[in-house]
This record gives C-alpha cells, structure tokens and sequence, in this order.
C-alpha cells in the first residue's frame, strides 16, 4: 500500500513539474511566435482568430476554424494560389486596416493599378472584402487549426491567466519541495539524535563495565594484600630448638690411651 501510494504521489510531482515546463515553454514559443508575421517555425506562422467570419460556410455546415482558434499559414507563392484557396493576408480595409485577415479566394483578379490579386469573403456572410488582396500582402496559405488553444493564450497573458497556469503550479512545486526538504531535515535531526543516543548509551555502558572492572581488580588487590600479610606472619615466628639425643655414662668419659713416650 505504502509503494503504491509513493508511486501515485511521485507521479503526480512529475505531472506537475511537467506541466509548470509546459506552460514555461508554451508562453515562450507562443510570445515570440503568435500573430507575428515576422515570424516561423519550420515555414509555418500562427494566427490567433478574432472573429467568427470563417465559422460557417454559406450552406449553413460549420466552417473551417472559428473565433479563439489558433490557425497555422504556411509560406507560398501567391502566384500557386487558386480559387477556394483559405489565405491569410494583411488587410487593407478601411475597418481593419493592417490586421493578419484569413479569408476564402473567391476569384483571381487585377487591382485598379493592374496588380495581379485576389477577391477574397468571410465565409460566415459571403461577403467580399472591401480591397483587392495583391501578392505583396500575402502571408500564407491556411494549413491547420487547434480549437480554443488561442482563447487560451489570451487568458494566459490576463493575470488570473499567468496566476493560475504559471504562478499556481511553480508555487505548488516550490511548497511541496519545502515540505519535503523539511521532512528530511526532521529525519536527519531524529537519526542524529538517536544517533548521539546510542553513543551515550555505548559510553555509559563502557563506564559502567570499567567501574566493574576496577572493584574487581581493587577486590583482587585486597586478596593479595591479605595473602601477603598471613605470609609475613607464617615465616617471622621462631624456630623450636632441635631436640638433642640423650647422652649415655659411658660415653661421657673419655678414654685414656697409653702415652707412647712413658715406655
């Protein structure tokens, strides 16, 4: 129970750290990259839709991409393009002048000036646009969209946006690593106690084995004290005189032998 629960939680952290990079990254690239006509990645620019001009056709059937999307262009020449082409273009019209415009190619055409162009209409009202579209304004040919991920990216750069995409997730992160940190740091602390606990223990212990030793060997001294004493006392006494053999009569006298020079 308790491995699958280590599992599951360190799942979700990586989840977490993956999804604050995610964010990290995507308000990166998307900054640098979106609605900027300057700019590609590998031939493709992104558009954020602001209007809902493409999202149906004249039929009433849903259209191609609507408000919130967020459309891919890639770069072509303008002379490959047909009609029923989807571009996006820089509007010269009086109402959105200088706006990324993504419109339908209803004919190919000539400006007043002779220009070669295109006439161009938003789907959802089938009206065409005001000016003819020349080569010059161009950006692209439409290639693809993600649903609602423009939306997203609008409420990102909002602050409820950045605090709880961004903000929220690194402080998640941040609050469960300082538990995490802290919970160490209590083991530490209690494995450093006890182990301080043990060392006191063994000390107390080897005192207490070097005071047994030391009455043994001060019980051992008094034992010697006391055999040397009954010792010294055993050889100071004085000796009993040898007895003597009785001495017989006879052998007091002395015998008197015959002095050689009387003769």
């Amino acid at each position: 129970m308790k491995k699958a629960l280590s599992i599951i939680k360190t799942t979700l952290v990586w989840l977490l750290v993956a999804l604050a990079v995610f964010m990290m990254i995507f308000t990166i690239v998307s900054v640098t990259t979106f609605n900027r006509n300057d700019r590609s990645i590998f031939g493709y620019k992104a558009y954020i839709v602001n209007s809902d001009s493409m999202a149906y056709e004249e039929d009433g059937s849903a259209g191609l991409f609507a408000a919130g999307d967020l459309i891919f262009v890639k770069e072509v020449a303008p002379s490959e393009l047909r009609e029923g082409d989807v571009i996006t273009y820089l509007s010269q019209n009086t109402e959105s002048f200088g706006e990324a415009i993504t419109h339908k190619i209803r004919s190919l055409t000539i400006d007043a000036e002779g220009n070669p162009g295109f006439i161009t209409y938003g789907t959802t009202t089938g009206t065409d646009d005001e000016t003819v579209v020349t080569y010059p304004y161009v950006l692209g040919k439409y290639q693809g969209h993600i649903p609602k991920l423009g939306s997203f990216f609008n409420f990102m750069k909002t602050t409820p946006g950045y605090i709880v995409c961004i903000f929220v997730p690194f402080m998640l992160l941040i609050i469960y690593q300082g538990v995490k940190f802290f919970r160490l740091f209590r083991r530490y602390k209690k494995e450093q106690m006890e182990e301080l606990e043990e060392e006191r223990r063994k000390i107390e212990e080897e005192r207490k084995q070097s005071a047994e030793m030391l009455l043994k060997l001060q019980e051992l001294q008094a034992q010697l004290s006391l055999q040397q004493e009954s010792t010294g006392k055993t050889q100071g006494a004085p000796d009993a005189p040898p007895e003597q053999a009785p001495v017989s009569p006879t052998e007091t006298k002395e015998e008197v032998k015959p002095d050689p020079t009387e003769e």
